[in-house]
């Protein structure tokens, strides 16, 4: 919300308070202030000239030489705008004044003829080219015939103004008006609001006699209310109308427009003007859009409506979305002599769902959205009316035709004194706290040790009693509040078993070297289907895509973190080593339900793991680095025993170096290189990654942890080497060897893999070290003998191994 300190001055004394020190006020309030922009930026020297004459340059047709009168001389400029004329008032910048963008302004010649300064444009004195008015651009500004020449030019453009930019909680909807700060710098400092004159003359024709109003849908519209006005001049704005409007970032477009823009400023009330003539009929009526119902808006955009949103129309055809958007066919154009002016309260809900799913966000859905002061939407009309009276010359007929009724304030609350001071921790008065509750304009009935406050509309966020504890809390100032510490039981923070799982995890990858990215949630349709986890067709879309690039639910981590290994790579940044923990989506098989939202660890490695620069060892990334870091993972969750992994082709890999991650026989990840095609078209050396459920990992372990002695009797380390078929894999070898060593094995280890000479063709040769341990007792060799016969009977038998020679 942008909102000029000059405007604020309408309606209370800042006189003696900077835009600073409102700001500070504000934000230490809890209206948050992020910045004050100033519009003059320091420019200075430009006045109030007076076109005299203008001649034709001589030498350019499109030039003209202007004798302007600047207050205590006439001078020479020359000016190329087309709308130039005598008897003009300007604003004129002086020699040796700089403009916005370094533009500095000095005495010069052009082909031959003087010109001391130069005539401007509302673009050239700051004013953003965006906001101007069609008339306005690529022309200078006239301003208004009365003026004094000699004054300072930007007082009267309104160019020494402040504006503050709001940076608005969801609760706080009543400062999305002039009148709302402004009612909120009346409670900081004390001081009376001066409300704005809405008072106009009337003809005796009733309104009632030209229109009519019928609402179908209460439920949607609890108040429509509409005005005529007649005899209306369609103009551009004065200029103290379209100044204002742009410096909250409004574009004017033409008087009655921007009347109406101007009072959803100052009321915070959206109000909508029909031309009447091309409304098409004598009666309003509101309803639910039928489904598949089309309008084009006045954006110039076909849009497409479903049965849940609601349509002003004629009775026959839709001339706007109720609190969204007027449509294209009842616009105000320069040929508009009646106006047709709505001033209605429509369901908060409704225009939130209509607005987000058109993806038409405008000023009036945003304040329907967050709650209207429903006590001022009639007054508002008649600001507008007034306004327009006033600059366009209209009568406005007599009465409002209504429908509905506006909502009777009936919400109370109850402030206790001894709450009041228990929970804030002062020792406040009761006169001193009724004072506060004044000053913020709310009615109060003293009730002894409490009261009864009577809320207005423009404040429903106050709804319970420590709402009011915490308005009077801001107003008392927040730093004047005796520091207090905490009664009763204490207990100190924690991490929760997952958590600790997780830091633990984190930190081990970042042990290893690899870094941690952040990507993004959304992706495009194609990466949705790549490397997933869980196989399934169904696919999660978003209503309003940013891009194609981001319009699906992310179901895998891996395709975003490999964009991340590309950008790296393409910067000559070949060493990637990348993992996320994020979120993926699984979506229902019912639209309407919310996806399944599942915690993922991944990573993508490529490039030169280690280099040991002093023995000149350099070690590639391979299938075994990442193999291990899935193992390391796996042991810093205490899943290693119950870990196994299996040789799986999957899309996307390579079929001869890619796995499955099992626990408990549960599929919980995989791992692997990129097929040598993914790699070519994503333009990476060879690169690996890998992708595990991370819930798995998290989980807390709930065995308690059961320690023991150190052993007292030493071990026995025995290896083995067995030949098997080439197509079984270790883990099934291991598998074997657990099962037929018995108790006595306290650990197993594969050293040794090997394929080639006095190997017969399709077999290998599997070396594994096993260590023996009983801690009652010494081992004999006779009894650790016996179990290695058992194990190669089990293996022979079980598996067709023998023993390597």
């Amino acid at each position: 919300m942008l909102v000029s300190y000059q405007w604020l001055t309408d309606y209370i004394d800042l006189s003696d308070t900077t835009p600073e020190e409102v700001a500070e006020k504000l934000t230490r309030a809890g209206v948050e202030v992020d910045r004050l922009h100033r519009y003059h930026d320091g420019i200075d020297g430009v006045i109030v000239g007076e076109v005299k004459e203008t001649t034709p340059h001589p030498e350019a047709e499109k030039l003209t030489l202007c004798q302007v009168d600047v207050g205590d001389r006439t001078q020479q400029i020359i000016c190329g705008a087309s709308n130039v004329q005598k008897r003009q008032k300007v604003a004129v910048a002086m020699p040796g004044t700089t403009l916005p963008g370094n533009k500095k302004i000095e005495e010069t010649t052009i082909r031959g003829e003087t010109s001391a300064g130069m005539i401007c444009a509302l673009d050239e004195l700051g004013f953003n080219e965006r906001l101007l008015a069609k008339t306005e651009q690529d022309q200078i500004v006239e301003l208004p015939a009365e003026v004094v020449t000699g004054l300072d030019a930007l007082e009267i453009l309104g160019l020494n103004d402040v504006i503050m930019e709001l940076d608005l909680t969801p609760n706080r909807p009543d400062c999305l008006s002039m009148l709302g700060v402004a009612y909120e710098l009346s409670a900081l400092l004390d001081r009376p609001i001066h409300h704005p004159d809405y008072t106009h003359g009337v003809i005796r024709k009733n309104a009632a006699g030209r229109i009519a109003v019928e609402v179908t849908n209460g439920e949607d519209v609890p108040y429509y209310g509409a005005k005529v006005i007649d005899k209306v001049t369609v103009a551009p704005s004065p200029l103290w109308l379209q100044t204002r409007l742009m410096a909250v970032g409004i574009r004017p477009i033409n008087n009655i427009v921007d009347i109406t823009n101007y009072v959803l400023l100052e009321y915070g009330q959206p109000l909508h003007a029909f031309d009447y003539d091309r409304f098409g009929s004598e009666k309003i009526v509101t309803r639910r859009a039928e489904q598949g119902e089309k309008i084009e808006t006045l954006d110039g955009q076909e849009r497409t409506l479903s049965g849940e949103d609601v349509l002003i129309t004629n009775g026959n055809a839709p001339v706007a979305i109720a609190g969204v958007m007027g449509g294209a066919s009842t616009e105000v154009q320069a040929d508009t002599t009646s106006v047709l002016l709505e001033s209605a309260q429509f369901d908060a809900l409704n225009v939130r769902k209509t607005s987000g799913k058109l993806g038409l966000r405008s000023e009036s859905s945003q304040r329907f959205e967050k709650g209207i002061d429903f006590e001022r939407t009639a007054e508002a009309a008649e600001r507008a009316v007034m306004l327009m009276e006033e600059i366009t010359g209209g009568v406005v007929l007599k009465g409002t035709v209504e429908s509905g009724e506006l909502p009777a304030v009936v919400q109370e609350v109850h402030l206790n004194l001894e709450r009041l001071n228990m929970r804030l921790g002062t020792e406040l008065e009761s006169e001193e706290v009724e004072t506060l509750l004044h000053r913020l304009g709310l009615e109060v009935t003293n009730l002894g040790n409490e009261w009864r406050v009577h809320i207005p509309s423009r404040r429903l966020d106050l709804s319970i009693e420590e709402d009011l504890m915490e308005e009077v809390a801001r107003l008392y100032g927040y730093d004047r509040i005796p520091t207090t510490l905490p009664v009763g039981a204490r207990s100190a923070g924690a991490l929760t078993g997952e958590q600790k799982n997780r830091r633990k995890l984190r930190r081990f990858l970042e042990s290893t070297g690899m870094q941690e990215a952040i990507t993004y949630s959304l992706t495009s349709a194609q990466n949705a289907d790549q490397f997933l986890l869980r196989q399934s067709d169904r696919k999660m879309r978003v209503l309003m895509p940013m891009s194609e690039e981001r319009e699906v639910l992310r179901r895998s981590l891996i395709p975003h973190l490999l964009e991340g290994g590309v950008y790296n790579v393409n910067r000559q940044l070949e060493d990637v080593f990348l993992f996320e923990i994020g979120t993926v989506f699984e979506p229902s098989a019912d639209e309407n339900k919310q996806p399944g939202e599942h915690e993922h660890v991944a990573g993508v490695l490529s490039g030169q793991w280690h280099n040991h620069a002093w023995n000149g060892e350099e070690i590639q990334v391979d299938f075994y680095v990442v193999k291990g870091i899935v193992e390391g993972m796996l042991r810093q969750a205490k899943k290693e025993k119950e870990a196994t992994f299996r040789a799986r082709k999957r899309e996307g890999m390579h079929p001869g170096q890619s796995a499955e991650v099992l626990i408990d026989g549960e599929t919980v990840g995989f791992l692997g290189q990129l097929h040598p095609l993914e790699q070519e078209a994503q333009g990476l050396p060879a690169t690996y990654v890998f992708e595990l459920d991370a819930k798995k990992l998290f989980a807390v372990d709930k065995e308690e942890i059961r320690y023991q002695p150190l052993p007292r009797f030493p071990a026995i380390r025995r290896d083995l080497a067995v030949v098997v078929d080439a197509n079984i894999a270790a883990a099934e070898v291991e598998a074997v060897i657990v099962e037929a060593a018995g108790k006595w094995l306290e650990d197993i280890h594969l050293f040794d893999v090997y394929q080639g000479e006095n190997i017969e063709a399709g077999k290998k040769s599997l070396a594994y070290s096993l260590l023996y341990l009983n801690r009652e007792r010494t081992l004999k060799d006779e009894e650790i003998a016996d179990i290695h016969e058992e194990i190669v009977a089990a293996l022979r038998t079980r598996l067709g191994a023998t023993l390597r020679d």
